[in-house]
């Protein structure tokens, strides 16, 4: 099993690159299939959807167009509880198509921010697109109409997601072991 070491942590791969791959073409085929005929806004929450980000766009075929909005609700490995916007957005939502990208859904506090922030704008439709959800820890009722893996509520880095900055390089998913 390989593993990683990140500052006091160690770290084992739970989810390798080729599945992570696997399953990002599959999603990006979904919203493909369902927003034919369209021309999707996707709005990335940074930092860590920034790689999960760029290989969707590279799978979906629609003519779209990708913005950016930088939220946190994180301090070390643990949530904070509370969302703070960081970047705001800058794209129009108006009668737009958008789908949020996201890297992890934990507790969901952040995303029903993003959702109800976006539905003060009137987009004709909005859906949500994670890479990662962890169904037992969601705090919230939300709607994520695409998703590449459900997890467990372990802490978890890689492919863009970190631990206090770290590990976001990695190709694959890696989760803590104590």
């Amino acid at each position: 099993m390989e593993t990683l070491q990140i500052k006091d942590k160690k770290f084992a791969v739970s989810i390798p690159e080729a599945e992570i791959r696997r399953q990002v073409k599959r999603v990006a085929g979904e919203i493909n299939r369902d927003l034919r005929g369209r021309e999707p806004l996707f709005l990335a929450i940074l930092n860590g959807s920034f790689i999960f980000a760029a290989d969707l766009m590279r799978e979906v075929v629609l003519p779209s167009r990708i913005s950016f909005v930088k939220l946190a609700s994180y301090a070390g490995m643990s949530s904070t509880g509370e969302v703070v916007d960081l970047i705001g957005l800058d794209a129009e939502v108006e009668g737009r198509d958008v789908v949020i990208v996201e890297d992890i859904v934990d507790s969901g506090l952040t995303m029903k921010h993003v959702t109800e922030m976006l539905r003060s704008r009137n987009p004709r439709s909005l859906s949500v697109c994670a890479l990662l959800v962890k169904p037992d820890n969601l705090q919230v009722d939300l709607d994520i109409r695409y998703k590449c893996f459900e997890i467990p509520n372990d802490f978890i880095l890689g492919y863009g997601l970190d631990y206090d900055g770290f590990g976001r390089n990695t190709r694959d998913i890696y989760t803590v072991v104590e």
